[in-house]
């Protein structure tokens, strides 16, 4: 099974512009994704995906790849798609640009299900919530599955309600998608035709497009410090985490 990684990289951020490009502890955001990345060894290639000139000649000078793609996009799962048309695989996974602290090890799980399901078409990853603001927190999108792992819904709010005991654990979505070819395909069909989804429109969650077709998506729960970057706090405090490791790193060597 060939599997290549790509990494959706946009400039226009609504919250935080220019993201990509912004500096951590002497490198670029999307350049330390891309270096995290080459390190999954299921990977037979990967990518970064931008819309904009500055991060495509930022890619081109050091050496990474990249495909330009179109600015109309919605979505980053539709930049995937299209990148998906430009080279042929059998598994495409997607690495949020703002996740300079994802763990390779981590990457790899929305890979596994596929050798155990050859009919699974879309998979995503998940941690146990330890932070209970992220509980209430409106950026953090919690994650509802079934017995079995599969996604049931995916939502900013506080859900399910704990109304009758609080010993309940929530956990909250990692960015990471494993994506068949016809996944996407239908993916970006349905976005020409229709736009976004009825709930996903509402909910501004992406994945919630394939659950409201009807797509099963198996969701893997991991364990990993990762910080997605979202404002100019989240990079302080990637910033603060990457000297914390350098510094440990350097007093073990």
């Amino acid at each position: 099974m060939k599997v290549v990684g790509i990494i959706p990289a946009r400039y226009k951020s609504s919250r935080f512009p220019g993201k990509p490009l912004c500096d951590i502890c002497g490198k670029k955001m999307v350049e330390r994704v891309y270096e995290n990345c080459k390190e999954v060894k299921e990977f037979a290639e990967v990518y970064i995906a931008t819309d904009d000139t500055r991060i495509y000649e930022f890619c081109t000078q050091k050496n990474i790849n990249v495909k330009m793609t179109s600015s109309q996009h919605m979505t980053g799962t539709d930049r995937i798609a299209e990148v998906a048309e430009m080279i042929d695989a059998d598994l495409y996974v997607n690495i949020q640009g703002d996740e300079p602290l994802l763990e390779p090890e981590v990457i790899c799980q929305a890979i596994l299900p596929f050798y155990k399901d050859k009919k699974l078409q879309v998979s995503n990853l998940m941690t146990a919530i330890k932070d209970p603001v992220d509980v209430v927190n409106n950026t953090v999108p919690k994650v509802i599955t079934n017995k079995e792992g599969r996604g049931i819904y995916l939502t900013r709010a506080m859900a399910p309600y704990p109304k009758g005991k609080l010993d309940y654990t929530y956990y909250k979505q990692v960015c990471v998608y494993g994506f068949t070819k016809e996944a996407l395909r239908f993916y970006a069909d349905y976005g020409k035709e229709f736009g976004k989804a009825k709930i996903e429109q509402i909910e501004d969650i992406e994945l919630l497009r394939f659950i409201e077709n009807g797509y099963e998506v198996q969701f893997v729960e991991v364990q990993t410090a990762s910080v997605a970057v979202d404002t100019i706090k989240d990079l302080e405090r990637v910033r603060s985490l990457v000297l914390e490791k350098q510094k440990q790193s350097e007093m073990e060597g």
